[in-house]
């Protein structure tokens, strides 16, 4: 089941060849999403040679293959991880029963919206970053923005292989919606506000790919749990190649960082700006703006719906069947913090209606975890500053803290207050200007734009300066 038949025109591991009612139908929507791609997915170097890896099986090692490859031929498909023999469902009120091959009908509106939302992610971050290569701050960074960019590609097809194989007409309307809405449109926007923002420049690139796409990986590993295996299996994959869309943004903000930790020592004043670089504190403005985007798309604290996904089996807790050892979750309760009369205040409520808080708080310490990589590397630059991830409290639009102000450190302020210190906690126009003011290319191999350190090592065990674009065409 591991090997990926390439001889097929949508390479595939799951036996397309014997569903022709199936393969004629991906097929009819190939074409579609070849259009879309060219229309807007990445318009510069669109065909270019780009050093881009390729999945060859769902094997854990050596499952990819890296080699030049024009974007427009890349050789989407489906792939879904290994079955598992004698996998049961992991949680809920069908636990230990065996999972589903199919989708029990009392379950398929809801599923096929779960399904929905998470694939229209997919093309949305596409065409969110479909101009940024136009200032990419080097080919490296250029190689790892078309990497992440046709992985999100085929994260779509991935989920469009489920409503295809599944969901029947239905799932056939929906798959063809996918290709229909547009990150940022009026008329027909995203689903999810966060993919409807703008990316205009690679401080908000790195940021996206860190806190956002890392929302992604924990929403993949709540799903990787689900009673519907086709579903698992499909999400187990996609988390081995969600990893590295992690890395670039994580140490592309390293880079920032240290980089503004050496201009910082070099400039007169003591201002990265002065030299052209970006200083820390507006580093640490973007960080607090997206990691709290981001912890939005997990929904509100308190959740019927996140409840009866797990009473279902339809989604689990991250690690779910590794690291909890009672599944049921009944007659728990977990302490959410209310604001009542002015007063931050706990309330007990039940675990299932929590999960949302759950999966956020795994997830927030996750990104814990690489701030405290990035100050370690603030310190070995000889920097004083610490990144501080701000409190989940602060800065939200969705959730029972929507209707109230925070600052950073979780504390409840007055709309005053809040009106008077934002501009200290988050981007300002002025700083999104000047941010976007240095977004000039590099295009020379082994150079990099003045605002990012060059990466420790190259890669797949390439040099920095190797040729990750061939620009000349």
């Amino acid at each position: 089941m591991a090997h990926i038949d390439y001889d097929e025109r949508i390479p595939n591991n799951v036996d397309l060849a014997h569903d022709r009612r199936l393969k004629k139908a991906l097929e009819k929507w190939q074409p579609a999403y070849l259009d879309w791609w060219k229309g807007v997915g990445p318009q510069v170097f669109k065909g270019n040679d780009i050093y881009l890896r390729t999945a060859i099986s769902t094997e854990a090692g050596g499952w990819a293959n890296f080699g030049y490859v024009k974007m427009p031929d890349y050789r989407w498909g489906i792939f879904l991880a290994d079955r598992e023999e004698d996998r049961t469902i992991p949680a809920g009120d069908h636990a230990g029963q065996p999972v589903w091959q199919e989708v029990p009908g009392e379950y398929r509106n809801v599923l096929k919206r779960i399904i929905v939302v998470q694939a229209d992610t997919e093309p949305a971050s596409v065409e969110q970053q479909r101009w940024l290569a136009a200032t990419a701050p080097s080919l490296y960074d250029a190689r790892n923005l078309f990497q992440v960019n046709v992985e999100e590609g085929r994260h779509l097809w991935a989920m469009v292989y489920l409503l295809h194989a599944y969901f029947g007409r239905d799932g056939r309307a929906e798959a063809d919606e996918l290709l229909a809405r547009r990150a940022g449109d009026d008329d027909k926007p995203r689903i999810l506000d966060a993919f409807n923002q703008p990316c205009q420049d690679w401080l908000t690139f790195h940021c996206f790919t860190c806190f956002t796409d890392r929302d992604g990986k924990y929403q993949l590993g709540a799903l990787a749990e689900s009673a519907f295996d086709p579903l698992s299996r499909t999400c187990r994959f996609m988390l081995t190649e969600e990893a590295h869309h992690l890395f670039v943004g994580e140490s592309g903000l390293e880079r920032i960082m240290r980089r503004a930790a050496q201009l910082e020592r070099e400039a007169p004043n003591g201002d990265p700006r002065e030299l052209g670089g970006i200083d820390l504190q507006t580093i640490q403005k973007y960080v607090n703006y997206w990691f709290t985007y981001s912890i939005d798309l997990f929904g509100s604290e308190v959740s019927t719906n996140a409840a009866d996904y797990f009473a279902s089996g339809l989604k689990g807790r991250w690690r779910e069947a590794k690291d909890h050892d009672e599944h049921s979750a009944l007659h728990q309760q977990k302490t959410i913090e209310y604001v009542e009369d002015g007063r931050v205040v706990g309330r007990e409520v039940p675990l299932r209606n929590a999960m949302n808080e759950i999966l956020r708080e795994d997830y927030a310490s996750d990104c814990d975890r690489v701030v405290k990589r990035w100050n370690k590397a603030l310190e070995e630059e000889g920097s004083d500053f610490r990144m501080v991830l701000p409190s989940t409290k602060f800065h939200r639009r969705q959730g029972i803290y929507a209707d109230h102000h925070f600052n950073p450190a979780g504390e409840l302020i007055s709309a005053d207050e809040w009106e008077s210190k934002r501009d200290s906690w988050l981007p300002t126009e002025s700083d999104r200007q000047y941010v976007h003011s240095l977004m000039k290319p590099v295009y020379e191999p082994g150079k990099f734009a003045n605002y990012i350190a060059a990466p420790r090592r190259g890669i797949h065990g390439q040099p920095v300066e190797f040729e990750y674009v061939r620009t000349d065409g």
